[in-house]
This record gives C-alpha cells, sequence and structure tokens, in this order.
C-alpha cells in the first residue's frame, strides 16, 4: 500500500482476496486518495456482482482466474498506453461536464469519480456525441486495439457509467441502441 502511495506506478494488479486488508479497501483507499494509478484486478471472484463492485470502486479492468498470461499481458499493455496518453480538456453535453485530467464528472450540483477505463468511454462518446458509436469502437478506445474484450465486460462498464451520470429525476443521457452500441444524447433527439 505505501508503494502505490510513495511511487510513480503504471499499473497495479490487484487481487480482491489478500490476506489483511482486501484488494477493494485498497482501491479504496487510492482512489480516496486521489491515486489514479491504473488498477485491474485479478480475482477468482467472478459474479457479475462483484466484477461491478470492483468496477464502481475504480478498477480500470476486472479480469477472472484462471485467464492466459498473454490476455493479462494484453490488458495490462492496453491500460498502461491511456495512462501516458495526454488528456484533453474538459469534454460538455447539456449539463453533464468530463473532467479527464481528474476523472470526474459534473453534473449538476454532484461529481462523481470515473475509472481509467470509464474515462475513456464516455470521453468516446462525448467527442461523438449525438451518434451511436459502435462497441467496437468503444472497446478499442476503452482497452485498446489487442485486448479482448467481452461484450458484457462493456456492458458492465456502461451500466456503471450510466448510473453515475444519471440520477433519479434527471434526464437520460447515455443511451443504448440494441445490436449497435451507446449513444450520448438527449431524450428528445
Amino acid at each position: 500500500m505505501k508503494l502505490a502511495f510513495g511511487t510513480d506506478i503504471d499499473v497495479i494488479l490487484l487481487d480482491v482476496m489478500l490476506p489483511r486488508l482486501d484488494g477493494l479497501s485498497v482501491l479504496r483507499k487510492l482512489r480516496e486518495g486521489r491515486r489514479n494509478t491504473a488498477v485491474i484486478i485479478v480475482s477468482a471472484r467472478d459474479t457479475g456482482a462483484d466484477i461491478v463492485q470492483g468496477l464502481d470502486l475504480g478498477a480500470d479492468d476486472y479480469l477472472t482466474k484462471p485467464f492466459e498470461l498473454d490476455i493479462l499481458l494484453a490488458r495490462v499493455r492496453a491500460v498502461a498506453r491511456r495512462s501516458h496518453v495526454p488528456q484533453p480538456a474538459d469534454l460538455t453535453f447539456r449539463d453533464l461536464k468530463l473532467s479527464p485530467g481528474t476523472y470526474q464528472i459534473q453534473r449538476g450540483d454532484r461529481t462523481a469519480s470515473l475509472s481509467r477505463t470509464e474515462c475513456a468511454l464516455l470521453q468516446a462518446l462525448l467527442r461523438r456525441a449525438g451518434m451511436v458509436v459502435p462497441r467496437e469502437v468503444l472497446i478499442e478506445e476503452g482497452w485498446g486495439s489487442e485486448a479482448d474484450v467481452s461484450d458484457a465486460n462493456l456492458y458492465f462498464f456502461v451500466r456503471s457509467l450510466r448510473s453515475k451520470i444519471t440520477q433519479p429525476g434527471e434526464a437520460e443521457l447515455l443511451h443504448t441502441v440494441r445490436g449497435v452500441g451507446y449513444s450520448i444524447r438527449g431524450e428528445d433527439c
């Protein structure tokens, strides 16, 4: 834990089931401490609820055991590549503002923190606001062209992102276009 706060690290591989402090608590402390180091959870815990919890706490990717080493290495390369890309200026659509440099969104009076992958996905959607962004494009932008990412994995990230963007009483901005992809647009579009 001290190493993660005191050193510049490109990617942290984090198991959920650690002996003293579980991996999710470690991740929570990293994100509360505003450490944006990329985190890939590698865990035998493979239920949808486990994956969603890890992603909601700020993991950039979640890989379930057992896995092939080449897949892990491809995901590490993809996450590390994104960590060295200069972040663009803030992006806005209606009352939604994304600050990529801080991995924060603001909507109205509330703010929410995003994982690195959620931020990359939202950037891709906001740069193409009003258009349908195919799943393949989002996977490439979120994980990189070499990553082997399933539609289910993309779905978990989009679901998490949607819950952070839209709260009860707010207009829905992130829409699913069945069989194609996703779109950021107003309900009246």
